[in-house]
């Protein structure tokens, strides 16, 4: 029997269903009992995959219960989805059609099925958005108290930083609690924040953005992270190659400690220093770097190994 591909796309109220190819839609409420509605929906016929784009917290309870379900769910990039409907020449855009669309593009392209993913993990990415908030928060409270000449004001001002630094470890006290509380995850945090460089902050990121690391090869590890060099080659002509997609957030948490980890890991500082030496800039140093050390967490979680035991 042929497996039907369903595409879904998600607004804050509904769900939008299509399922190819026996070209059929429904529209289901975004929530519990809109939930239990689709699966009963989806029957006993064989389904290859579920394929919605990422949507933030609108994504989220719909994700969960399809684990809960045990349905094989791809959770897309929209960029990649507008970019096939561009590529199909679907220029119009409705919930009905982007439905369809994303059917059709789990047919075309196959998505690897997602994993899912457990309760502690959602609860930690959570507190791992709320964390990154405050932090822009606090950068931007910082720059206007710069610029304050009222005394009220700096007052106000003062009193926000020090909100937002309770606020802070109190997240982080949560994130670390729901951590030790898991044997595994605290495993992996203690690999990760073995590695020289890299500090509470950056393992948070890892263990959360990448919880794939440790069953990836080096290719795929540097690709995810957005750190590998992608080669641009027609005829000819050879183009310089750019770091380019990846996970912007990985690529933000990997910047400091990779510049600590030029002076104080003695591996990374040789990489860094070979690249400078023989005419690199210096960003193109720092990311190759970052490449390195995201490959290292990768190994070392792979082989359930902390960075100190490593042996040259």
């Amino acid at each position: 029997m042929t497996k039907s591909t369903i595409g879904v796309d998600i607004s804050k109220d509904t769900l939008d269903v299509y399922r190819h190819p026996e070209n059929e839609h429904q529209q289901f409420a975004n929530d519990a009992r809109g939930f239990r509605a689709l699966i009963k929906w989806l029957g006993e016929t064989p389904v290859s995959r579920i394929v919605f784009e990422a949507t933030g917290p609108y994504h989220r309870a719909f994700e969960q219960a399809l684990g809960r379900a045990e349905q094989p769910m791809a959770k897309v990039n929209p960029l990649h989805a507008r970019r096939f409907g561009q590529a199909v020449g679907q220029l119009a855009k409705t919930d009905k059609m982007d439905a369809a669309l994303l059917a059709r593009f789990g047919v075309a392209v196959e998505p690897s099925i997602t994993p899912v993913s457990s309760q502690i993990m959602y609860d930690l990415k959570e507190l791992y958005v709320a964390r990154a908030a405050l932090i822009k928060d606090r950068t931007a409270a910082k720059n206007r108290q710069k610029n304050r000449n009222i005394a009220l004001l700096k007052r106000q001002g003062i009193q926000r930083l020090k909100d937002i630094d309770k606020q802070l470890n109190e997240i982080d006290k949560a994130m670390l609690d729901l951590i030790h509380n898991n044997p595994t995850l605290a495993r992996r945090f203690a690999i990760l924040n073995s590695i020289s460089g890299v500090g509470p902050c950056t393992a948070f990121a890892l263990l959360i953005e990448m919880p794939e690391l440790g069953m990836l090869d080096s290719q795929t590890a540097a690709g995810l992270s957005g750190t590998a060099p992608m080669v641009r080659q027609s005829g000819k002509r050879t183009r310089k190659a750019l770091v380019q997609g990846g996970r912007p957030q990985i690529r933000q948490a990997l910047y400091m400690p990779s510049l600590v980890a030029t002076r104080f890991n003695a591996d990374l500082k040789a990489v860094y220093k070979r690249l400078i030496d023989a005419g690199k800039p210096k960003k193109v140093a720092i990311t190759a770097v970052m490449r390195k050390l995201v490959i290292l967490a990768n190994a070392l979680l792979r082989d359930q190994r902390e960075w100190s035991q490593i042996r040259p």
